[in-house]
């Protein structure tokens, strides 16, 4: 369970409502780490994120669910670190990104500007991965 009531969890939970792309970290066949930006949603428990079937992040967590997740700090280094540890998953009882009202409204400016509709971005990205972490950390 992650804490959010802690004064370094008050920081988290303001990145959570306000950073727009977040680094997930999987590890790949050759087990060695592979960072890639991502559009999440949190829902107070895990992140959701959608994914290109034909994505080796796919792969990977299928065969290696152990996963990090941050995000960037300012362009000096400066500003809060905070990286998430946990396991990531196929969630294939989630609906297209475009059913999901949160998703919708966080990315629909991105979404547009990718040349996509709603529709076509959740044929597009028609993995939906869930990211439970279990360990937070950082400064």
């Amino acid at each position: 369970m992650i804490d959010l009531t802690t004064q370094f969890g008050r920081k988290v939970k303001q990145h959570l409502r306000t950073e727009y792309v977040a680094w997930l970290t999987t590890i790949g066949s050759d087990l060695s780490p592979q960072p890639r930006p991502v559009w999440f949603i949190w829902d107070g428990k895990s992140f959701l994120i959608f994914s290109q079937p034909q994505a080796h992040k796919v792969r990977h967590i299928t065969a290696h669910p152990q996963v990090s997740l941050h995000f960037n700090t300012d362009e000096t280094g400066d500003g809060d670190v905070i990286i998430f540890v946990g396991t990531a998953a196929i969630d294939p009882a989630m609906p297209a990104a475009r059913k999901v009202p949160a998703y919708l409204r966080k990315y629909q400016v991105g979404i547009k500007a990718l040349g996509m509709t709603p529709l076509q971005f959740s044929q597009e990205y028609s993995v939906a991965i869930r990211v439970t972490p279990t360990s937070l950390r950082g400064w």
